[in-house]
């Protein structure tokens, strides 16, 4: 299968393989040595038709056991146990959670006792933190001082609510993070060239990030429509939240420009499963 990677600077994600599960790991990630982190392709799951292969929503109309079942085989190839997991109640809020190991299972195996939640931090080795995607953006933060986590899910709504800062800040609150030690991944989305949006999203950013942004984040076609550059946005976020830049990695692949190898909305016209995002402080 051919890769159609973006041409940004710094090191791509690079692609991981064990027992036909394949995900893509981040190398500013795993440079710290203290994290099990990765996002997951369409390959090496149990899921049929347009769930194929490794689907992880069980909202989307896939078979209950398979969808548990990719999850299994997502853990036990990237090290991390289902019983660990502690997934988010995504409805692209800017709402970040601080969970422990009281909250393991959430999601997967027993039901969530909190919703509206877009983002999860924590300090507590072996919790591992799920959120998911098929387009929108996932943010990766790791604090290697406080040894403390986060993940969060930024559509263009987070990302005009700058749920990147707002993590930045949750995790200063929570841990005392300080932004300049953070480091961080935007991970696979959806690019520039394929998010076309209307004039009502191009003015929620236009108010946002001023009147003057210019093409490399949002470009106007004419005839109302725009092109969104999510990863841009969500790197202006980080950044002006005071994360250096060297610290922020970029994703350098679409989901929409490779609907083969990952799920995308916009690709699929909503005929799709879900992608997951999983990172896990590694126990001492």
């Amino acid at each position: 299968m051919e890769i159609r990677w973006k041409t940004e600077s710094g090191p791509r994600p690079v692609i991981r393989e064990k027992n036909g599960v394949v995900w893509l790991s981040f190398p500013l990630l795993e440079q710290t040595g203290m994290v099990v982190q990765g996002f997951t392709t369409r390959l090496g799951g149990v899921s049929r038709g347009i769930f194929s292969s490794m689907n992880l929503s069980f909202t989307r109309g896939d078979e209950e056991e398979a969808v548990r079942e990719n999850f299994r085989r997502a853990g036990a190839a990237m090290g991390f146990s289902v019983e660990s997991i502690v997934t988010s109640d995504q409805t692209h809020t800017n709402h970040v959670r601080r969970v422990s190991g009281k909250d393991c299972g959430s999601g997967i195996l027993r039901p969530r006792n909190y919703s509206q939640i877009d983002g999860l931090l924590t300090d507590e080795p072996g919790v591992t933190l799920a959120t998911f995607y098929a387009d929108c953006v996932p943010l990766f933060f790791v604090d290697p001082v406080h040894h403390a986590i986060a993940l969060s899910h930024s559509g263009w709504r987070g990302t005009v609510q700058r749920i990147g800062r707002v993590t930045v800040e949750k995790m200063k609150q929570e841990f005392g993070s300080r932004p300049e030690d953070l480091v961080t991944a935007i991970g696979p989305s959806i690019c520039q060239d394929c998010y076309e949006v209307g004039e009502d999203v191009a003015e929620a950013f236009y108010e946002e990030f001023g009147r003057d942004a210019d093409r490399t984040l949002l470009y106007e076609k004419g005839g109302g429509k725009y092109l969104l550059n999510l990863w841009e946005a969500n790197r202006r976020v980080l950044t002006e939240a005071g994360v250096p830049g060297e610290k922020i990695q970029m994703p350098c692949i679409c989901t929409c420009c490779n609907p083969e190898f990952l799920f995308s909305h916009r690709a699929s016209h909503g005929k799709r499963g879900n992608l997951g995002a999983f990172l896990m402080l590694k126990r001492p």
